[in-house]
């Protein structure tokens, strides 16, 4: 398979999004910034791909926050285990999946 390189560029920031602003690194003198009032809002699109994702599953959301937290939490202990067997067989399952549904 040949992979060749697209020259699309990116688009622009839309109207209403704040460029990104460089992070200063953290040095082990200096304190941590403070982040109290900090507002983000992620814009109609999200919203709208949100509300979708909930239509498809029967108004049931695509995301488990109860499990993103749980997962959340298991790396921020260190005792997330990552099983690379089975993200591959996932992988290969999904890959299959794929070539009989354009087979068809």
């Amino acid at each position: 398979m040949k992979i060749e390189k697209s020259m699309t560029p990116l688009p622009q920031s839309a109207v209403n999004e704040a460029p990104a602003r460089a992070v200063p690194p953290k040095t082990a003198d200096a304190p941590a910034p403070q982040t109290s009032g900090v507002n983000v809002s992620l814009g109609s699109a999200s919203s709208q791909l949100r509300s979708m994702g909930a239509d498809v599953n029967g108004g049931v959301p695509a995301v488990d926050a109860k499990k993103v937290a749980e997962i959340k939490q298991a790396i921020s202990e260190g005792r997330f285990q990552i099983n690379s067997a089975a993200i591959a067989d996932g992988l290969i399952n999904d890959v299959e999946e794929l070539i009989n549904a354009s087979q068809s």
